[in-house]
């Protein structure tokens, strides 16, 4: 099913006049590339990779966006340049730039929340950086202020949402519902259930089990209690076990 994908995307771009070295250089810089379909598509972002990986040996970005028609083109060969020179690779940069957010596309919107994000001490080579972008270029300062309300409420204190949001930035984007609900399962796995300090503990060392599942929180830890006869203090030490 792959190969019968990407022979013709192969196939279609040496139509093109592309080179095998150039093919291989491009593809390896941003593999996301062959996902996508039709050939329109695959050569609107291909030339964007293309011209992407030109601008970085000349310097110059003046036509670099030129090929995407969402949003303001301005806004987003100034946003882009200012992104490459801080750093951002290309494959981080390239989903950035499709994302449903756009948040490329803004100016004073974008430059706060790329403020916002470097203070805050984020990597622009990491994915992190990208995470921590899209949440603070899509929810407004309310938004984040609730968000950091429901933790508090849940017995943790500001400082512990920020090192939970510099692990995981897409903890503020959760529901109240799914925060809430990920607390209250902690407290009812094992036999007796994690306390609430060891909740804000295990969250706090491994906030990426927002992304679990209740049912699945459960079972492992079941399992590694029964099992591997760890007790919840452990778990509570070592939560990426979950």
């Amino acid at each position: 099913m792959l190969r019968n994908h990407l022979v013709p995307s192969f196939s279609f771009l040496q139509s093109r006049g592309a080179s095998s070295s150039e093919l291989t250089k491009i593809v390896s810089t941003v593999p996301k590339l062959l996902g996508k379909r039709g050939h329109k598509t695959l050569s609107l972002y291909y030339d964007f990779v293309k011209e992407s990986l030109e601008a970085d040996k000349s310097s110059k970005y003046e036509t670099l966006c030129q090929s995407f028609p969402q949003g303001n083109l301005e806004n987003k060969k100034r946003n882009v340049s200012v992104l490459r020179e801080l750093g951002m690779p290309h494959k981080l940069l390239f989903p950035l730039l499709i994302s449903v957010g756009q948040p490329v596309c803004g100016k004073d919107r974008f430059n706060t929340s790329l403020k916002k994000v470097v203070e805050m001490g984020f990597d622009p080579t990491t994915a992190k950086f990208v995470k921590a972008l899209h949440v603070s270029y899509e929810m407004n300062d309310k938004t984040i202020e609730e968000k950091v309300n429901v933790y508090k409420m849940l017995g943790f204190a500001v400082e512990d949402v920020w090192v939970i949001f510099k692990k995981w930035p897409y903890s503020l984007k959760y529901s109240e519902e799914k925060i809430t609900q990920t607390i209250e399962t902690l407290k009812m796995c094992g036999l007796r259930g994690f306390s609430r300090d060891e909740c804000v503990m295990i969250v706090t060392c491994f906030p990426m089990c927002f992304g679990l599942s209740a049912e699945t929180v459960k079972k492992k830890t079941e399992f590694v209690v029964k099992k591997m006869n760890w007790s919840l203090k452990d778990i509570t030490m070592f939560p990426q076990v979950l």
